[in-house]
């Protein structure tokens, strides 16, 4: 039987808690996105776009093996990673789910990714 590879990710535009279930709790990875300021609105703006799209290519490379993902957090970056990773043919054989959660303790996160993937 053919072990299944599951991830929880509880997220926002400015960091990502990668969970898995299977795991230690301690034993979180974290992506941070990182923004710089600069002089223009215009600048800032384009470095924004680019940096948040970097984050979120960061975030597809490091979900790669897993067969089920979990979005969740309290802001709408989840939804906009979700169709980013349903656009991309690359994680056609990956199953993603998205849920809204309000902000939630590292030992909260854990505890949303468990009970999420004991009902599957």
């Amino acid at each position: 039987m053919k072990t299944i590879n599951q991830l929880g990710i509880c997220m926002d535009h400015a960091s990502a808690h990668l969970i898995d279930p299977s795991g230690d709790e301690e034993t979180q990875q974290t992506i941070v996105c990182v923004l710089t300021s600069e002089q223009t609105e215009k600048l800032l703006n384009d470095k924004e776009q680019s940096t948040q799209a970097a984050y979120y290519k960061e975030i597809g490379d490091s979900i790669k093996r897993y067969d089920e993902i979990i979005l969740f957090g309290p802001t709408n970056a989840k939804s906009e990673l979700y169709n980013i990773l349903n656009a991309d043919a690359r994680f056609d054989n990956i199953k993603i789910a998205c849920r809204q959660s309000g902000k939630l303790t590292p030992h909260q996160q854990y505890e949303f990714v468990k009970e999420y993937f004991a009902v599957l």
